[in-house]
């Protein structure tokens, strides 16, 4: 006989369970306890199973029996409904388990392993911070392009172009890592392409006309603050290196006999070993900075602990101190000094001066050819700049 659910409901629990069936193998299993159980029997491969549809009543009678009709589906085309139960479980566990923010955390444990550059993964850190709050419990399968643009709206309208632009590159970045790992289908920022405001690029205030850079050289020979300062400028000036790079530069790098500063992969930004010629003139300048420092690993140790590196606030600091302004020279400003006069000067091939800039080819096919060190033009090239540099310091100019 079928169930009812007044029978059902109505039930009483016994000193051991019993079995109510409702025919077809469905039944409600009473405990002595008092639960009400939904129970299909069935048999699969020859073997009798049991297959769990919840319990009574937050499973109703009319919901069990569904339960039945769909595991009998199941078994007509050959699928176990207990496999296929488990198989859904699990689906729904990693679903709700690869959140944002926790394939987020995996992304960055692979950028971690991978060696990138700590500002590097700082920045990565900050802006899944930014992302999180939004999208961090949500799972990655179900953030739609909407959601991500809403996110990115809220730094937009605070005025932060640029860093809503990069927030879209690094959410991108985790959900392809999602796709990658099997986490997730799409990316949902690929619709977004032009959907924010383009900031206006700025470039680096520099100094290229020959007199005021002659006049800015004279300035720096002048400071009179830390030496080290005046070093790390006079050094920026002449071998044009990243400022965090100079600033972090250990004396183990530098082999200030044959002239060759090696900086390891680890601290570049393109991840990879990058040398440079060093003109006598450096090698003055980095001899007279071992010699207040003999026993410290940093050549720019801070002021405050010798185990950490100048600031990157420090040699903007001195520009200003010396009366430049930030629209008118920067620390990294230096890099487009001397890669605008080098290229205007006409005896250095473009390949030679990108180089060693420490720049990579954009192009895939033409990095794959380009890459060669042009190791004795670099050196030639470097001798020259600092000669140029001797000369143009004595240019007369007058500043406003």
């Amino acid at each position: 006989m079928s169930l009812t659910d007044a029978k059902v409901r109505n039930a009483r629990p016994q000193d051991r369970p019993i079995k109510i069936s409702d025919g077809g193998g469905l039944h409600v299993l009473i405990t002595s306890g008092g639960s009400k159980l939904w129970r299909l029997a069935y048999r699969y491969s020859g073997k009798q199973k049991t297959l769990a549809l919840g319990g009574y009543p937050a499973v109703s009678l009319e919901k069990a029996r569904e339960g039945r009709q769909e595991a009998k589906r199941l078994l007509a085309e050959g699928i176990d409904p207990s496999d296929r139960k488990r198989e859904e479980k699990l689906r729904a566990q990693a679903h709700a388990e690869n959140t944002f923010e926790a394939v987020g955390s995996e992304y960055l444990l692979k950028l971690e392993r991978e060696g990138r550059a700590p500002v590097t993964l700082d920045k990565v850190r900050w802006l899944l911070g930014m992302a999180n709050d939004r999208l961090g419990n949500r799972p990655v399968t179900d953030i739609s392009s909407a959601e991500v643009l809403e996110v990115l709206r809220r730094v937009e309208r605070r005025g932060h172009l640029e860093t809503a632009r990069r927030l879209r590159s690094t959410i991108g970045s985790v959900m392809r890592y999602a796709i990658a790992t099997a986490k997730a289908e799409n990316d949902p920022t690929v619709a977004l392409k032009g959907a924010l405001v383009a900031p206006k690029v700025k470039h680096h205030a520099a100094i290229t006309d020959r007199r005021a850079l002659g006049g800015l050289l004279r300035a720096i020979d002048g400071f009179d603050g830390q030496i080290m300062t005046r070093a790390g400028l006079q050094l920026l000036a002449l071998l044009f290196p990243r400022p965090g790079e100079l600033r972090a530069a250990e004396w183990s790098e530098f082999d200030l006999d044959t002239g060759i500063w090696t900086m390891p992969a680890t601290r570049t930004k393109m991840r990879r070993e990058h040398r440079v010629p060093l003109p006598a003139q450096a090698v003055a300048i980095l001899r007279d900075l071992k010699e207040l420092h003999l026993n410290e690993a940093l050549v720019f140790p801070s002021v405050r602990s010798s185990r950490r590196c100048m600031s990157e606030n420090t040699l903007n600091a001195a520009l200003r101190r010396l009366g430049y302004g930030k629209d008118e020279v920067t620390s990294h400003g230096f890099r487009a000094t001397a890669s605008t006069l080098l290229n205007e000067s006409g005896k250095w091939a473009p390949d030679v001066i990108e180089r060693q800039l420490g720049h990579i080819e954009a192009n895939d096919v033409r990095r794959a050819y380009a890459r060669g060190e042009h190791w004795d033009d670099r050196v030639a090239m470097m001798t020259w700049w600092a000669d140029f540099l001797d000369e143009v310091r004595d240019l007369q100019v007058q500043r406003p």
